[in-house]
């Protein structure tokens, strides 16, 4: 069914908690009461890795808090019945492989064969539109590293950086940059022959050059007749409006269809202090109302331009999903373009994602599986976002409370 975007409210609990039971739901409120404690959190975030790494049987207490609260399953035949479950709400499923930081050519060339299974499983499944990719998970950070700092940004085009970049690189780093950029598309091969999308993550500031540059290779070869492979643009970066109208502009040049996830960040204070540190301008903006005003306008530079951009409104922002609905409604387009897509993070703000659904939009969760050892960095990242009390957790645990006290639980 479809309604007009002026019905949609996010704050209609009886559609966002519908899935969940009684149980499940007083269970995500006693999580997200502890995580509304930052000293209970700060302890948390360093006794579970430790306790993990050492041996210790926790892995159960894990397993039953905060992995299943934001965590598909350990292995990807796990995923299947939280995917179910969520198909039966009109609720799409990107998988995410949360397996992160292991170097090594042989982890490379295994988290590889791992995303291509994922593609191969997720087109076995009516649900599961999308997969996320970290090149990271390919490539050695250093390597990365070194490429950015050989694209000098005074130089020409970002393509043109990324060649003149290649030919500094020394014989052997060039050799290992081959098998990267060859995992890379192996997976978005896969991703195009199978019918699945392949998003590509957003990394630092100082590795994401080269990121960019071999995600536009791959858009040019498999996005020819339909969007496959999507790049993540961070908003709280000043620079990425301008990005995505070169990208734009790449994409009307080279006849691909342009991917664009839009997000609007994961490493702020990381990035700022390093700035400091290393004496060079922020990358980041300057406060939280530039960052929305870019996203926003994001929005509505890929919806001004659908029929070459295929978007993706990865945000638990509000006003952000609500007015990508207000401009598909004022071009006459329907919530369910194919070109329009919004998603959130299992876990958190069912407010958006299943009353977004109901009103016909295409919608996804964005769905981790992995072993407990290997998903506890994201885990902890959860935690650590969800503690304050002003932003995410007071807004979950509101609406929670409000959905038992219209349950009368």
């Amino acid at each position: 069914m479809e309604s007009s975007p002026a019905a949609i409210s996010f704050d209609n609990t009886e559609f966002a908690f519908e899935y969940k039971s009684d149980k499940q739901l007083k269970k995500a409120r006693f999580l997200f009461s502890l995580m509304g404690k930052p000293w209970l959190v700060q302890i948390g975030t360093r006794l579970a890795p430790w306790s993990v790494n050492a041996g210790l049987p926790v892995k159960g207490i894990i397993r039953d808090t905060i992995f299943s609260q934001f965590v598909g399953g350990e292995t990807l035949e796990e995923t299947a019945l939280v995917a179910k479950k969520l198909g039966e709400y009109r609720v799409q499923v990107i998988l995410d492989y949360g397996v992160e930081g292991k170097e090594g050519e042989d982890n490379f060339d295994s988290a590889c064969e791992m995303f291509i299974r994922v593609i191969n499983y997720a087109a076995t499944q009516p649900n599961i539109p999308y997969m996320s990719v970290k090149v990271t998970g390919f490539a050695r950070f250093a390597l990365l590293e070194k490429l950015d700092s050989l694209m000098d940004a005074e130089n020409g085009t970002l393509m043109k950086r990324y060649l003149q970049a290649l030919e500094k690189l020394a014989p052997d780093e060039r050799e290992e940059w081959h098998h990267v950029r060859h995992r890379v598309m192996r997976v978005c091969e896969t991703g195009a022959a199978k019918n699945v999308g392949v998003l590509i993550d957003a990394e630092e500031t100082w590795i994401q050059d080269p990121v960019d540059a071999l995600t536009i290779l791959m858009m040019d070869t498999f996005n020819k007749e339909k969007a496959v492979v999507y790049n993540t643009l961070q908003h709280y970066r000043h620079d990425r409006m301008q990005f995505l109208k070169d990208s734009y502009e790449a994409a009307v040049e080279r006849k691909f269809f342009l991917g664009a996830k839009l997000v609007r960040g994961a490493y702020m204070e990381k990035e700022r202090k390093r700035a400091v540190d290393m004496g060079y301008p922020s990358p980041i903006q300057p406060d939280k109302e530039s960052t929305d005003r870019d996203y926003n306008a994001a929005i509505k530079f890929c919806i001004d331009h659908i029929d070459r951009v295929a978007l993706m409104v990865a945000s638990h922002n509000e006003n952000s999903n609500l007015y990508a609905t207000r401009l598909l409604q004022e071009k006459g387009l329907s919530l369910n373009h194919p070109h329009v897509h919004s998603s959130q993070l299992f876990g958190m703000s069912d407010n958006i994602t299943f009353n977004l659904a109901h009103a016909g939009g295409n919608v996804s969760k964005y769905l981790p599986f992995g072993p407990i050892k290997d998903v506890l960095s994201y885990l902890m990242r959860r935690a650590q976002e969800n503690t304050s009390v002003k932003g995410q957790t007071g807004r979950e645990l509101g609406l929670i409370k409000k959905e038992l006290e219209r349950r009368g639980g």
